[in-house]
């Protein structure tokens, strides 16, 4: 159950860290099929006697992680390893660089034609985190964070973000890690007791119970609460809004 209160949250909880992709936006999906296509046509090409991507491989391997890690780690679990390449490489070279462009090629193409939707629920919790005072962070691994944002009609929202591109810059590890959830909270001032973290994917989960923060709420898209639960979240709830009880 969520702890008592309006928010859901311990009373020591001062700013809340968002995954974005699956928490406040729908874009999981669009994540998910563009890997599935990436990966696929990879597979397809040089080891057509591996099975399709799956959900599960995207859960397992990919989500809610660095372009180049996914690639790397989804690759490894089928026993397939490639050369790192540079971001420079085309699109259909055989290297963890190309296929991580490619990826974000077609996630760029589906954002510019379907544009971006959001979870009703989850930003009228966001919205009423703020009305409460308390400060919020964006945490995601994508590089396109502050296109996402603005498409979703929520940047008056948030006040500090931290993407795939603030990590590149400031060389953060990537969930499972915490680099990026405690980059997020130093620059809100807060101590990682005092913040709260919001995820979808295991690896978001595990990076919020790895940080010390002071509470970590599982969001569960895909049916998967008890991998959540698993990987340390205090509380698993289908979307945000339901932390605000019957009164929201």
């Amino acid at each position: 159950m969520p702890a008592p209160g309006p928010l859901g949250l311990p009373d020591s909880i001062r700013v809340c860290l968002f995954d974005l992709d699956g928490v406040l936006t729908r874009t999981a999906t669009v994540h998910f099929a563009a890997w599935k296509r990436t990966f696929d046509e990879f597979l397809q090409r040089f080891h057509p006697d591996q099975p399709e991507f799956s959900q599960l491989d995207y859960n397992r391997y990919v989500d809610g992680k660095h372009r180049a890690d996914g690639v790397r780690g989804f690759l490894a679990s089928r026993g397939i390893t490639l050369p790192e390449g540079s971001p420079g490489d085309p699109p259909e070279a055989a290297t963890v660089q190309a296929i991580a462009t490619r990826k974000n090629d077609m996630v760029l193409r589906e954002l510019e034609e379907h544009g971006v939707e959001v979870y009703p629920g989850s930003v009228r919790y966001l919205r009423k985190v703020k009305e409460a005072g308390l400060a919020t962070a964006v945490v995601t691994a994508s590089a396109n964070g502050e296109k996402v944002i603005a498409a979703g009609g929520f940047a008056d929202l948030i006040d500090v973000r931290v993407d795939g591109l603030v990590a590149a810059r400031d060389a953060l590890r990537g969930k499972p890690e915490p680099d990026t959830f405690l980059a997020a909270a130093r620059l809100l001032g807060a101590e990682p007791a005092a913040a709260a973290v919001y995820e979808d994917a295991i690896s978001g989960v595990q990076a919020g119970r790895a940080g010390g923060f002071g509470y970590v709420v599982g969001v569960d898209r895909v049916g998967q609460a008890e991998a959540l639960q698993a990987a340390g979240a205090d509380v698993v709830v289908t979307d945000l809004e339901q932390l605000m009880g019957e009164n929201s």
